[in-house]
């Protein structure tokens, strides 16, 4: 049975219990969670979040990225999100590898080499203080005065505020 499978199963079981209101797709609390893509992390368990009640961003690391400014500004234009939550962690992979190591990995790997940033970084303060700024400085997204960002200890599950 592949991974596929035994997810497909665990929703069979599942049924209609997860509770929250779908009949929107606009978040009822008008907040966009973005965080890092880490398995950890179990975002509506941290928050306790219903289904709609949030928008839920992640990628590796939880930076925020031209694709993360893209969904954000559909969230706040189209979808009726006015706050950020940036949620970054302790001990992630991101911080564990460098952006010409990786770029020159699969350049080695693919004979090219990719255009996009890693966002590597060494001190996740310091990543989510940039997220932030990135959040608060976009032309594109005109909610940026509720930006808040947080680590996360992935051994404790203690969120602390980054000002």
């Amino acid at each position: 049975m592949t991974s596929i499978d035994v997810l497909l199963k665990r929703n069979q079981e599942l049924g209609e219990v997860t509770p929250g209101d779908r009949s929107s797709p606009k978040p009822s609390l008008q907040i966009a969670v973005l965080t890092c893509m880490d398995a950890r992390i179990r975002v509506f368990e941290l928050f306790g979040l219903l289904q709609g009640e949030s928008h839920v961003l992640r990628n590796a690391g939880g930076v925020v990225t031209d694709d993360m400014i893209r969904s954000l500004a559909l969230s706040q234009r189209k979808l009726g999100t006015r706050e950020v939550l940036i949620v970054q962690h302790t001990e992630c992979g991101l911080s564990m590898v460098t952006e010409d190591d990786f770029k020159d990995e699969l350049e080695e790997a693919s004979g090219l080499r990719p255009t996009w940033s890693v966002e590597a970084f060494r001190n996740v303060e310091s990543s989510v203080r940039t997220s932030m700024e990135r959040v608060r400085r976009s032309a594109y997204l005109p909610h940026t005065e509720n930006v808040r960002g947080f680590v996360y200890d992935v051994k404790t599950g203690k969120l602390t505020e980054v000002k």
